[in-house]
């Protein structure tokens, strides 16, 4: 298995010490796309928000910080990833503003309508089963409630030449859940979401889509 190979696997699933090491570059590489794509959802401070593949923790305590008289909820299948998400968020742990556990976005671990926000930041591309999975998200979203999902490469975008265009690449080989700006606005709708919308930074390749679970009359 080659370098390129290897780390994909350990961002699908991180273990080991190759693992920390990736959620540890996680971290930091996905800080700034994170604070992007949270600039195009809503939150406000009391809400109860769920991280979906919630790797090394940064993007629960952003969340966190934000609903600040809220609750965050992390979920992630990698028990390396929980492990490393609960050091980095200690002190929010403490206090009874974050929870963190295993858990898998095709069954997700809580009630229905229990969240404000679900956010999903770089994980979709993993994913098993995109179109249950989406459903499953929307079925733990509260009515009014809003869907955050980011990546920093999708198929289409005018960023993918040179170097990028080779990890794009090496992404596919890996079959991995690489979509177009419409796919990702398709399976939203399909999921029953409304007020699908997409926006894209193409100078930096990165896509976000949201949705909302509307209101019941």
């Amino acid at each position: 298995m080659s370098t390129a190979d290897k780390m994909i696997a350990q961002c699908r699933k991180p273990s080991g010490f190759f693992g920390r090491l990736v959620l540890w570059n996680m971290n930091r590489h996905h800080s700034k796309l994170t604070d992007w794509g949270l600039s195009h959802v809503t939150i406000k401070k009391t809400d109860t928000i769920l991280d979906v593949g919630c790797g090394g923790g940064r993007t629960i305590s952003k969340l966190a910080a934000m609903a600040s008289e809220g609750k965050v909820h992390g979920i992630d299948y990698s028990e390396d990833s929980v492990t490393a998400a609960h050091r980095n968020n200690t002190r929010w742990i403490d206090i009874g503003r974050v929870s963190i556990r295993e858990g898998s976005v095709s069954e997700i671990p809580f009630d229905n309508g229990m969240f404000d926000v679900v956010t999903a930041i770089e994980t979709h591309l993993f994913w098993p089963d995109l179109p249950n999975d989406f459903r499953e998200i929307f079925r733990v979203l509260r009515p009014g409630g809003s869907v955050l999902v980011v990546s920093e490469i999708y198929r289409g975008g005018k960023h993918l030449e040179g170097v990028r265009k080779t990890i794009f690449e090496k992404h596919l080989a890996a079959n991995m859940n690489l979509l177009t700006p419409e796919e990702h606005r398709q399976l939203l709708s399909h999921a029953g979401f409304s007020r699908v919308e997409i926006f894209e930074q193409l100078e930096k390749g990165w896509i976000c889509a949201t949705g909302k679970k509307l209101k019941l009359n």
